[in-house]
């Protein structure tokens, strides 16, 4: 497990809303304001991934306003990147207001002002987000290209920030599983994101490194490969020319990235994988097994059946069979 759980109700009533204002300062220092200050009610999950941390936060409506004077005071030169999932949120920051909803995300500068508030308070509803916060000196892009990114609303349903939005959520989903010693590799994939994501935004794609571009674009082929492993003509050269690459290349940096699995063979290991849990599924027991392996791309049940035993060492049969007697 690489995540710590903070619960305002594991302090008592009065204390709660201090508590979460000290919490929230740890990253990101504001001065909190809130009509549910007397029956506060908070939770915040804490991924540390090296220099990079990753929060899910939920709350009853609050006011975060980072004035000039606490800049001046105190500036740890971060970039905070939050994801709503759930809420409203309006932002005055850098010269822009801006409104939010669900799956939206946008950036912000701990060396200038915001001020953040709930922008649906819903009857005291609570809002939902996801946060990311980087060290700025980490990010290889000119801080006056990445000043026209703040306060804005940056897309998060498609592209490289569906993909970056994806993984975040995906974080916080699997922190219990994750290893500590997973962490350090996992903040330098959402800082390849990150940089990737901001540098298509600003057309800026050449001030990346060639090993960030290559490590972005490899999470980025491995989300199009999840999303069609149910397509039998999922080959290498579909997925190249899918993301305006050489097939020379995307078999080049996926080597680098996957451990020197090839592309092919990561895919084939997927489909497996996902028709191996489907079958030991209970609620997809009278599910014929040629309809399962066809789900996960495979037309016809003799490759399937030869693929599953190479893997596995028994047929799709004896696997459901023992899993589900």
């Amino acid at each position: 497990m690489i995540g710590t759980v903070f619960r305002t109700d594991d302090v008592p009533a009065g204390d709660r809303f201090d508590y979460w204002q000290e919490l929230v300062g740890r990253t990101r220092s504001s001065a909190l304001v809130s009509d549910h200050a007397a029956e506060f009610w908070a939770e915040q999950r804490l991924l540390e991934l090296g220099p990079v941390v990753v929060s899910q936060m939920s709350f009853k409506p609050t006011r975060y306003r980072r004035t000039p004077k606490l800049v001046r005071q105190s500036d740890p030169e971060l970039y905070h990147l939050t994801l709503l999932i759930d809420g409203g949120l309006a932002l005055d920051h850098a010269g822009r207001e801006s409104r939010y909803t669900s799956r939206d995300l946008h950036l912000a500068d701990s060396s200038q002002p915001y001020d953040v508030r709930s922008a649906d308070d819903r009857q005291g509803g609570v809002v939902t987000g996801m946060a990311v916060d980087f060290p700025k000196a980490l990010l290889p892009l000119p801080p006056h290209r990445v000043r026209e990114l703040l306060g804005r609303n940056l897309p998060g349903r498609e592209g490289v920030g569906a993909l970056l939005a994806d993984f975040v959520v995906g974080l916080d989903r699997q922190a219990d599983t994750l290893q500590q010693s997973d962490a350090p590799r996992l903040g330098t994939v959402v800082l390849d994101l990150l940089s990737a994501w901001f540098a298509q935004l600003l057309e800026a794609e050449g001030e990346l490194s060639p090993e960030t571009r290559g490590r972005a674009t490899v999470k980025h082929v491995m989300g199009f490969i999840r999303q069609n492993l149910h397509d039998p003509e999922l080959t290498p050269p579909v997925i190249a020319a899918a993301h305006n690459i050489s097939l020379s290349y995307l078999h080049r940096i996926f080597q680098q990235q996957a451990g020197g699995e090839t592309v092919a063979a990561w895919i084939r290991r997927r489909r497996l994988e996902n028709a191996h849990k489907d079958l030991a599924e209970a609620s997809l027991r009278g599910t014929p097994i040629h309809v399962i392996a066809a789900r996960w791309g495979y037309q016809r049940p003799s490759d399937f059946t030869r693929a599953f035993r190479a893997a596995y060492g028994m047929s799709p049969r004896e696997h459901r069979q023992q899993t589900l007697p």
